[in-house]
């Protein structure tokens, strides 16, 4: 092909492509400054972890001075990081003032790194948790190293505190990353106690207004999802709880579907394949009824 035929191709749909439509006026937020970095909000969860798994994630130093030493560093990094992702999530802040981007990411990143040892507290029951319910693990290492609960739940639970703080956009990117790496979707708007454990993990969806106890195991498939939503006088969907609460030592085997703002009763276990949509009381135990012996007439099974 003449190179003249490819120019001519290359520079029309250049031209055509760098005009900005009114769609994507619409989409983009105000201002002109830089949007988030999903590679450097890879990194704060990367330096999250190096702090929080420190032996397993950067060098094992079993003096306190040294490990100090290396923390401080991540932490000095981390706090840089997070300020300036923040403030690219508060673009999309429509209620914010461009004054106030700045500091306000600065308060954020401080306030994020004082709850880091709660993080860490709750990040080593959820690894307890799985170790004591999977009779496969052999060791902790093997659960924090292997397991993918515990590449989600580090997402999630530092997405959660960034959620709680009204950080736009942020969150999400960190959940949406543990989600395409090991199938298992949880919105950082879900509230989780501790000692949380889902076994294998594909393919288990934990909605925006999930409330989960302590001591709760989830099994692969499983859906804590809406049943149906609600719309203002306009048409538009409002964001009201609408999933279900869980409470504590409840076990939901593989593709159970919890739906709705119903509640589960603590030290409940729910089989699988069942579909839920009423409340259960405390201590009970839900299975799918005997099945039907039928034969496949009529297009039946097709």
């Amino acid at each position: 092909m003449e190179k003249n035929k490819i120019n001519e191709v290359l520079l029309r749909n250049v031209a055509l492509l760098s005009k900005q439509s009114g769609r994507e006026e619409e989409m983009m937020p105000k201002g002109d400054a830089p949007l988030p970095d999903v590679e450097e909000v890879k990194s704060i969860v990367a330096l999250v972890k190096s702090i929080i798994f420190t032996d397993y994630f950067y060098k094992r130093q079993p003096e306190e001075q040294i490990r100090s030493f290396y923390i401080g560093g991540s932490l000095e990094e981390l706090y840089t990081l997070l300020r300036r992702q923040i403030a690219r999530g508060l673009q999309f802040c429509e209620d914010c003032c461009d004054e106030e981007v700045i500091p306000s990411a600065e308060e954020m990143a401080l306030r994020f790194i004082d709850q880091l040892p709660e993080v860490k507290r709750m990040l080593y029951t959820d690894v307890e948790a799985m170790f004591q319910n999977d009779p496969a693990a052999t060791n902790y290492g093997e659960v924090i190293y292997c397991y993918p609960v515990v590449n989600t739940m580090t997402h999630y639970r530092i997405a959660h505190v960034l959620h709680k703080m009204q950080v736009p956009v942020i969150p999400r990117i960190i959940t949406e990353q543990a989600h395409s790496k090991t199938g298992i979707d949880i919105h950082p708007g879900a509230v989780i106690g501790d000692y949380f454990a889902i076994d294998h993990g594909t393919g288990v969806v934990i909605g925006e207004t999930c409330i989960i106890g302590s001591h709760v195991t989830l099994y692969q498939g499983v859906t804590l999802g809406a049943k149906s939503f609600k719309y203002d006088a306009e048409g538009h969907m409002l964001n009201v709880p609408r999933h279900p609460i869980i409470e504590d030592y409840v076990t939901i085997y593989s593709n159970a579907s919890i739906l709705g703002r119903i509640t589960i009763g603590h030290h409940s276990v729910i089989g699988g394949n069942i579909w839920v949509t009423n409340n259960i009381p405390p201590h009970s135990r839900i299975q799918q009824s005997k099945a039907v012996d039928m034969s496949f007439q009529g297009g039946l099974g097709i």
